[in-house]
């Protein structure tokens, strides 16, 4: 029996979604019977949108076999991939169907797309658009969408008219995001907040949904859960909707202001690195190591990196440009000593 949990129409989709959804990273940690409960929680509670990708590990294989058991048709399922050209995301996409265990997808989505050159690839020839709209011609596909950690490559995608939905950070830490929110809007397009806790950093975590629903303009925030706890938690700020107090609002933009002073907000202004290191990602790829505990997934990116955080020069251009004047040399030094160890140095 499902609660009173809001429902919000995902833009030109018509999908009604719950404005609370079910954020598919934390459940890669999980064994198969808890990604099974979390699912029936969330379902109880309301929640009938999923977002997981190809790169979250363990996350769609999971959520298949969880679906499978209690009904695909009960959930809108999204999922993403990194691929650009035709011929990588067709596979991709494929083993996205098979670890799903479904014949197909609500909503699929070009996974952090970060430049206009990446951009300019996926619409291409021989991009991955091509082969995803073959997809949707044959009813496989149903939307699609986008996801960036830059607002500046979301404004050009809206333009584009190809995209039915967008994906960004949002929470009381990271609000640049909110002319594009409400940019896309007015084209119709749902807008999907990640790390509407700001990757765990936020301790006041119904506050920070409560926030984020204020906002008219999102459409649904899709919080990380591997506990019934935290589903239960987490719907709450969905199923009973009312405004921060006065007093409610003061304590989370505390809260905010004191995590300011050394959180990225993945804005870029840091680039270009004079190394080439990609700044904000090394900052992601912490947070995901020390407020995910997902230690061996996010060393095992880092390490993928040619050019990483160990290589910073300490010129400090980076922090000269940087709008928030965080430490980022500092920053970076920290990334590379909890990141920068074998897998199996680290405590699981």
């Amino acid at each position: 029996m499902n609660y009173r949990m809001e429902k919000r129409i995902l833009g030109r989709t018509n999908f009604e979604v719950s404005a609370i959804g079910f954020g598919g990273i934390p459940i890669q940690r999980v064994d198969e019977e808890t990604a099974y409960e979390l699912l029936v929680e969330a379902h109880k509670q309301g929640i009938n949108f999923i977002d997981t990708a190809r790169g979250y590990m363990e996350s769609e294989s999971l959520l298949g076999i969880a679906l499978e058991r209690i009904g695909r048709d009960k959930f809108i399922l999204a999922t993403k991939s990194m691929a650009k050209t035709y011929d990588a995301v067709v596979e991709e996409f494929e083993t996205s169907l098979k670890n799903l265990r479904t014949d197909y997808i609500d909503l699929f989505q070009f996974h952090n797309v970060s430049k206009k050159e990446d951009l300019e690839t996926v619409m291409g020839e021989n991009g991955a658009l091509k082969a995803i709209k073959e997809y949707k011609a044959k009813g496989i596909i149903k939307e699609i969408g986008i996801t960036s950690h830059s607002v500046e490559l979301l404004d050009i995608a809206i333009d584009t008219g190809e995209f039915s939905t967008i994906q960004y950070p949002y929470n009381p830490v990271e609000k640049q995001g909110e002319p594009v929110f409400k940019k896309a809007k007015e084209n119709n397009l749902g807008v999907i907040v990640m790390k509407p806790l700001a990757g765990g950093a936020i301790s006041k975590g119904e506050l920070s949904l409560r926030f984020i629903m204020e906002n008219k303009d999102i459409t649904v925030a899709i919080p990380g859960m591997d506990s019934v706890e935290q589903v239960i938690e987490n719907a709450r700020a969905g199923n009973v909707m009312r405004p921060l107090t006065d007093d409610e609002r003061s304590m989370l933009m505390k809260e905010a202001d004191t995590l300011g002073e050394e959180f990225c907000r993945r804005c870029g202004y840091c680039a270009p690195c004079t190394v080439g290191i990609d700044i904000p990602t090394q900052f992601i790829l912490e947070g995901y190591y020390s407020r995910y505990n997902l230690q061996d997934w996010a060393i095992d990116r880092y390490r993928g990196f040619e050019i990483s955080a160990k290589d910073c020069i300490e010129c400090g251009l980076c922090e000269s440009r940087c709008p928030y004047n965080l430490p980022i040399v500092k920053m970076l030094k920290n990334v590379e000593e909890r990141l920068g160890v074998e897998p199996s140095e680290t405590s699981h």
